[in-house]
């Protein structure tokens, strides 16, 4: 396999010379060869809105250059929509915070950016991966925001209508069985008699309430925390970012996403990623 040299603040690091990302990426694909089971690309898409979003902001804030937001949101969507998966090599179980996933997303843009501006890759110029895609955020609290992202945009445009569909199916059959008369069951015996189609009415009417269940779910996880960078502070951020930045992910995504009340509590726990599992 040829092989490239890549730098970062860490040295230098062989890479494969198609790839797009870097450094930072590679040291974790040799770190962390634990299970052979990938980032789940939702996680990746999610990350490129992220850090498209990230881009638009930056640029209306007057901290990215024209040419600079251009080149990160054309690399950033083309992450988003799945045209750049191949370089997304990460293996699910890596570092705490997610650190080396972020960084694989910020160098693959970074990289497909020069690409675009026609320069060599891996030259960090005009786009550097640290300084321009990752600016006023951290794996702290991008990592936990593309979980939910994800996470919503799943439920939203699969579970959801899914379940919807469902419903509606066995209340038809609830109907069209109504008529269809059986013995119901209680302790493995026998009970006394009930209609095939009540027990359909019952599965239909069970169904709905996962529906409203999930959309209780969806609220608690529209909460999102972007902007609280390293440990919930804030600190490097610009503090009009986060509300601009999550405003325009539930734009793009049409999920009513809302900045977090507490960075503290929405970085160091995730209770509502909890609620949805449940």
């Amino acid at each position: 396999m040829s092989m490239r040299i890549e730098t970062d603040s860490m040295g230098e690091m062989f890479v494969p010379v198609d790839a797009l990302y870097g450094a930072s990426t590679q040291r974790a694909v040799l770190n962390f060869p634990v299970s052979g089971r990938p980032m789940p690309y939702p996680i990746v898409h999610a990350y490129g809105l992220i850090k498209w979003a990230a881009a638009c902001v930056h640029h209306e804030l007057g901290l990215l250059s024209e040419r600079q937001a251009a080149l990160i949101k054309q690399a950033a969507l083309e992450v988003a929509e799945g045209k750049l998966d191949a370089h997304f090599v990460l293996d699910i179980y890596q570092t705490g915070s997610g650190t080396s996933t972020n960084m694989n997303v910020n160098e693959v843009i970074s990289n497909r950016a020069c690409q675009l501006a026609g320069k060599p890759i891996g030259t960090k110029e005009p786009v550097h991966p640290n300084d321009h895609v990752n600016m006023g955020q951290s794996s702290n609290d991008t990592f936990p925001t593309a979980m939910h992202v994800a996470v919503a945009r799943e439920l939203q445009n699969k579970l959801l209508p899914t379940l919807e569909i469902l419903q509606t199916a066995l209340t038809m059959k609830g109907e069209e069985f109504w008529d269809v008369l059986k013995i119901g069951r209680t302790h493995l015996m026998d009970a006394t008699p009930v209609r095939l189609g009540q027990e359909f009415k019952g599965y239909a009417r069970q169904v709905e309430h996962g529906v409203d269940r999930v959309h209780k779910a969806l609220k608690a996880i529209a909460e999102l925390p972007l902007g609280g960078t390293a440990v919930g502070t804030g600190l490097n951020g610009h503090p009009d970012f986060p509300a601009k930045a999550i405003a325009l992910l539930a734009e793009k995504t049409g999920v009513p996403f809302r900045e977090a009340k507490d960075h503290f509590e929405a970085q160091s726990t995730k209770d509502a990623l909890v609620e949805v599992s449940g």
